[in-house]
């Protein structure tokens, strides 16, 4: 079974979501290839790796990312609504999660837009990238077209993807249109057919989110370069283990 594994937000099924201790659990995989993250921009327009637009979830602070400065939303804790054993895990930059996984694990990063709310998000992320020298080694993903479009303006180096949880008929000519090379999708849109179509398309394509080790057996049985992105990397490995 040769299907690369995606850790969503990190394993943030085994610790809090996109913080430095969730990274790190999911690296202590060696099987894991890729990170899913998410980013949005902090007050003094850092890139952070955040998913909700608010605090109160993961965070327990009243406000909106964007209300804080990078160097605060560092300091919250970020880890106790999850264990106790997490207490004191901040909001993470892009750039410290860049430094910890360059040359071990390759990024997914998702933009937070939230339909234009971070103007210049695109282009902090990809200036970083090229800082980093990790043009070739990440995707950027998002749900907006528009984010998307925009990352391909701004360079022709960095590879875009569009995350979706549909099929609409005109899917592969909107990814061409786009510059895309990576399709994210939900994990009940992926079929046999999906998968020809995009590979005879150049499009790598990754399932979403996928917890339930059957399911994983399944999708990997469609297609060994069908990337799954889980919460669970130890599951991934029961399903990796189960079909050797």
């Amino acid at each position: 079974m040769l299907n690369p594994c995606v850790a969503h937000r990190g394993a943030s099924g085994l610790a809090p979501e996109n913080t430095m201790a969730s990274f790190r659990k999911a690296m202590s995989f060696p099987f894991v290839q890729w990170i899913e993250l998410d980013v949005q921009l902090s007050k003094d327009g850092v890139p952070v790796v955040i998913h909700d637009d608010s605090l109160k979830r993961t965070a327990g602070t009243a406000g909106r990312v964007s209300d804080y400065t990078a160097e605060e939303l560092g300091r919250m804790d970020a880890g106790s609504w999850f264990d106790k054993s997490f207490a004191g895990e901040g909001i993470p930059t892009l750039e410290e999660v860049l430094d910890a996984t360059i040359g071990r694990c390759r990024l997914n990063i998702e933009l937070k837009t939230y339909g234009g709310r971070y103007p210049g998000l695109e282009r902090k992320v990809v200036e970083l990238l090229c800082r980093k020298r990790l043009q070739h080694d990440s995707v950027i993903t998002s749900f907006d077209r528009d984010a998307l479009r925009q990352v391909r303006e701004l360079t022709q180096e960095v590879r875009t993807g569009l995350i979706i949880d549909a099929l609409p008929w005109t899917l592969k000519e909107e990814l061409k249109r786009m510059g895309a090379s990576f399709l994210s999708i939900g994990y009940s849109r992926v079929s046999g057919t999906l998968l020809a179509d995009m590979r005879q398309a150049g499009i790598d394509v990754m399932a979403w989110t996928v917890n339930d080790v059957p399911m994983m057996k399944r999708l990997a049985r469609l297609n060994g370069s069908l990337m799954i992105c889980t919460n669970y990397p130890d599951r991934f490995q029961s399903a990796v283990h189960a079909c050797e």
